[in-house]
């Protein structure tokens, strides 16, 4: 078992999580209710990491953030920091690609708000906060929670954009997934069924467990909210 990359992998998918939750909340949020005439070209965008090859991703990031392009040379000379090929990068790629596996659950559950609820709240005198804390948060939770795991397990397991972005590196960009590959290109298949069968536990369990607690929660949402 490389410890090291399991230690990596949890980390980088908790920074990932971090990063994206308050901002795919608000997205989320602002798309359920636009009515922006483009707001199906947005959408779109949000989904392309679920259709585009990894490594086309990770290929894109790469030019895109590596040191010939403005946005790395602009990086290195205002800040010293580089976007490939180091923890960073590697968090930075992740957020990218996890965005409609954040975005998507809390916008369906945004979406299953019935209206007449959060009227019902501005005609009882809410404000804005406090109708998302006591009429929108308790029913959009299970979303929310959905969200966070797919996003976590989703991160753990990923290869392709990780090895285009950080490369393998020990210790700064070498994850789980990147570990068993090693193994496997080494005829270690004893450490990599190990490293595997980890991460296909970790999966069930954290899946099976958010569908349990999201059940919980959207029965309570909804006790809550009708009373």
């Amino acid at each position: 078992m490389d410890w090291q990359a399991l230690t990596l992998s949890v980390e980088l998918a908790a920074v990932t999580l971090l990063v994206l939750l308050l901002p795919s909340l608000l997205l989320a949020r602002w798309l359920a209710r636009t009515r922006w005439r483009r707001k199906a070209w947005l959408e779109a965008a949000i989904l392309m990491p679920l259709v585009l090859p990894p490594t086309v991703l990770g290929y894109y990031l790469l030019v895109g953030l590596g040191g010939n392009s403005w946005v790395g040379q602009w990086l290195q000379s205002q800040w010293g920091l580089s976007l490939t090929f180091n923890f960073t990068g590697l968090v930075v790629a992740s957020v990218v690609f996890n965005i409609p596996f954040m975005v998507q659950p809390m916008l369906r559950a945004y979406e299953s708000i019935p209206r007449q609820l959060l009227e019902a709240g501005l005609v009882n005198g809410l404000r804005p906060i406090e109708i998302f804390w006591r009429i929108e948060l308790p029913l959009i939770w299970p979303g929310v929670l959905s969200a966070l795991v797919i996003t976590f397990v989703h991160t753990l397991g990923e290869f392709g954009v990780v090895l285009m972005v950080g490369g393998n590196i020990p210790g700064e960009t070498k994850t789980m997934a990147i570990a068993i590959y090693d193994r496997v290109q080494a005829f270690d298949l004893t450490s990599a069924h190990l490293m595997s069968l980890t991460l296909v536990v970790v999966s069930m369990v954290a899946v099976t467990a958010s569908l349990l607690a999201s059940r919980r929660l959207a029965h309570g949402g909804r006790s809550g909210a009708l009373a």
